[in-house]
């Protein structure tokens, strides 16, 4: 996970490590679960757009599969970082997971954790998180900055742009959001029923487009939805005053992986969701500094 963000950094918050009890996993898609976890007593101040990390050494089952990889790697493997779904307003705690693929080709090393998570943790389990951080977070000022914040997100991309949505509307009634939500299929599409349960609960202040790129729409999965891409036509339709707007980009995007293979190959890595979103945003004249983007990939 990687963020930019045009804010100045905020201050190093202390990282804590505690342990918790999965109380639920919630399947959202075949290849997506949301962990709902029991803390205990520990206080839990984290910020809308955070993320949590949790370290594959903790897992016996995963012992032998993380020797291997650090031996081929030749160097230790780092915690994954996966954001929080949950707002600090909720009762619990959750974080979402989308399990990482092997592809032959287009993968160096095949993931190591996201199986075990998605497919493979049950109620009562128990891990060590640690947490919460990240700078891909609403400004405590956003309301004197801007009255429309545009969420642009692919994939589980949409993970922190949930908790930052659940959180706004919540505690700061005069923003208005637009969130344009791009997925292969509807079936792939994560918080489906929870986007449109808050777009019809907030019909003033929340829209959402969804855009599928290997399914043509169906009548009646959501309010709008659209054929194809994101394109810089689209974003003219639902930006009205792109240089006004505060604008947080989350999906993939071009890997380490990537560029090294382009540049082996001789040529320039293929842009994937977040740079043809960029590129996009700034085609309809949205200024980079308004524009905060996170990256997986």
């Amino acid at each position: 996970m990687s963020t930019e963000t045009a804010e100045a950094p905020s201050p190093r918050r202390r990282i804590k490590e505690m342990e918790v009890m999965v109380a639920d996993v919630v399947t959202e898609t075949p290849d997506t679960a949301t962990l709902v976890l029991f803390t205990g007593n520990d206080r839990l101040d984290y910020q809308p757009g955070h993320f949590l990390t949790v370290d594959p050494h903790q897992f016996e089952s995963l012992e032998r599969f993380t020797a291997f990889l650090e031996d081929l790697k030749g160097k230790k493997e780092p915690p994954r970082a996966y954001s929080m779904s949950s707002a600090p307003h909720e009762n619990q705690l959750a974080f979402t997971i989308k399990e990482e693929r092997y592809a032959s080709g287009a993968t160096k090393y095949p993931p190591l954790l996201s199986p075990l998570l998605v497919k493979r943790t049950a109620r009562g389990a128990r891990l060590v998180i640690t947490g919460f951080t990240g700078p891909y977070t609403l400004p405590e000022d956003i309301e004197s900055r801007t009255d429309h914040v545009v969420h642009v997100c692919a994939g589980s991309g949409v993970v922190p742009n949930f908790s930052i949505l659940k959180h706004a509307l919540l505690h700061h009634p005069r923003l208005r959001h637009t969130m344009v939500y791009s997925n292969r299929t509807w079936a792939d599409t994560i918080f489906g029923r929870e986007l449109s349960a808050l777009e019809a609960k907030h019909p003033q202040q929340l829209r959402i487009v969804h855009t599928l790129t290997r399914q043509q729409p169906a009548p009646g999965i959501a309010k709008d939805v659209r054929p194809g891409r994101l394109t810089a036509t689209l974003l003219r339709e639902v930006v009205e005053d792109p240089t006004a707007c505060r604008v947080y980009l989350c999906g993939p995007a071009v890997s380490t992986w990537d560029r090294k293979a382009a540049k082996e190959k001789g040529v320039e890595p293929t842009p994937r969701f977040l740079e043809g979103s960029l590129a996009a945003l700034q085609e309809i004249g949205v200024p980079k500094a308004n524009i905060t983007r996170e990256s997986y990939g």
